[in-house]
């Protein structure tokens, strides 16, 4: 039996870098990024945005969110309305007129945004330049440091022997400081959590700075409309 068009829609758009607005949702490392800043959620009300954003443009129902979030479990609907209001306050969804999650009243709510699923092709390549070095990044954990064994090697005074860690999986490009003597930077911000790369990113480890870069040929997306009532 030939599988209906919408969950085939549906089942493609899984394991994809969902982007709906200034928001991406990284759904194999279940992280939610703004302006490639992350933003913090609770599991729960990370599995409710996820659920919407991939069901977009459709309404779900509060009795499907209820069975998907909570199976086999009874919860008052106070339960659902307040991961409702944690996901408004994190994503700062305060617009009447453009909301980010829309309610519709009786029955439930629906991503109010434009979502484009993007889909990272083999070809995508990541490096980062240092000092006039250039340093191919793996599509996996890349450790930076004064270590031999490191994938980034950088033999400099004030590096420390594991300095960072960058992370690519899918489009993902994540940098996190392993606890560092002398820092890491992106721009002017010290990188204090795990932090989101982007293209042409100036980056500093201690005393050497450099430029994250990567091709951006090979990425497509799919964009799938909200629903206009």
């Amino acid at each position: 039996m030939k599988e209906p068009r919408e969950k085939r829609e549906i089942s493609q758009r899984r394991g994809q870098v969902l982007r709906c607005g200034p928001f991406a949702v990284d759904q194999d490392q279940r992280l939610l990024f703004r302006d490639g800043v992350p933003l913090r959620l609770t599991p729960k009300a990370f599995d409710l945005f996820q659920l919407l954003v991939t069901e977009a443009p459709r309404v779900v129902s509060k009795r499907e969110l209820h069975e998907r979030l909570w199976p086999g479990t009874f919860v008052s609907d106070s339960n659902l309305t307040g991961l409702v209001k944690e996901l408004r306050r994190v994503l700062e969804d305060d617009d009447p007129d453009a909301p980010v999650i829309r309610t519709v009243h009786r029955v439930g709510y629906a991503c109010g945004l434009d979502v484009a699923a993007e889909r990272p092709e083999p070809g995508t390549r990541h490096w980062l330049v240092l000092d006039g070095r250039r340093f191919v990044l793996q599509h996996r954990e890349n450790i930076v440091g004064r270590d031999p064994a490191s994938d980034v090697w950088v033999d400099v005074p004030g590096i420390s022997r594991r300095h960072a860690r960058i992370t690519i999986d899918g489009s993902a490009v994540l940098l996190e400081d392993l606890g560092s003597k002398n820092g890491t930077t992106v721009g002017d911000s010290p990188v204090e959590e795990t932090v989101s790369l982007r293209d042409g990113d100036r980056v500093r480890f201690g005393s050497v700075a450099g430029v994250y870069r990567t091709s951006s040929a090979g990425m497509s997306t799919e964009t799938h409309s909200r629903a206009r009532h």
